[in-house]
């Protein structure tokens, strides 16, 4: 027996979640086999209007709701592939009805397992200012790298504008590899797609440095908690 997984999405890619589940659980499972699948998600905006004013609790808010519906139909575990709610996780913990595998978490066992030792975050512009991949990296004794001030604001922009609204420019492309190459430059070993869109145009393939796949390191772990039973 696996165990039901309860997806929190909050952009539209967290269908790329569900899809590695999807496709990945057949090698643990069997031929087109994989763990019970539940996703839930409120607006993109009711998100980005929390996070615009600073309402990590109104973050809390909305996740819980979508964490008590998945309860309701029967998920045993939940995750998020948004990193950047992740700064609510705090608020969330306490009050939810499930236990939850934390993005940042596994990909900081990830950095730890395939010997990183000073790791760049990409993101939102939220999520690479907050403490959320330099917390739980600094457990393990790794190092977190912030882009400039610079590269946050083009980052973002590439994220929000762009990227979510399913447009991928060849430019963008190469401004993501011109940032990744000055941290590498700056001695960062590797470098987190931090952001559920990211891994839309970045990849080990085209990056100058070795990627950690939020997103799919995240499916992974669920993966393995679905059927270590």
């Amino acid at each position: 027996m696996t165990l039901h997984i309860g997806i929190v999405a909050c952009s539209a890619e967290g269908a790329l979640c569900y899809r590695t589940l999807c496709t990945e659980g057949a090698a643990l499972l069997g031929p087109h086999a994989h763990p019970e699948i539940s996703l839930h998600s409120l607006s993109l905006a009711d998100y980005v209007a929390c996070l615009n004013r600073g309402d990590l609790r109104g973050v809390a808010d909305l996740m819980l709701r979508s964490a008590t519906k998945l309860a309701a139909a029967g998920a045993d575990f939940l995750i998020c592939p948004d990193n950047t709610i992740h700064q609510a996780f705090h608020h969330v913990e306490p009050r939810s009805p499930l236990p939850w595998l934390h993005i940042a978490e596994v990909v900081a066992q990830a950095a730890a397992r395939r010997g990183h030792r000073r790791i760049g975050i990409t993101g939102t512009r939220w999520l690479v200012d907050s403490e959320v991949y330099p917390e739980k990296l600094a457990v393990l004794g790794l190092q977190a790298v912030r882009p400039s001030v610079v590269e946050r604001d083009e980052i973002d922009r590439i994220i929000m504008d762009e990227l979510v609204c399913g447009v991928f420019k060849p430019e963008s492309v190469a401004r993501f590899q011109a940032v990744f190459s000055r941290l590498r430059d700056d001695g960062c070993d590797a470098v987190v797609l931090g952001c559920t869109e990211i891994p839309l145009i970045m990849s080990d393939a085209n990056s100058p440095l070795p990627t950690l796949d939020s997103t799919r390191l995240l499916a992974r772990a669920a993966l393995a908690r679905a059927t270590e039973m």
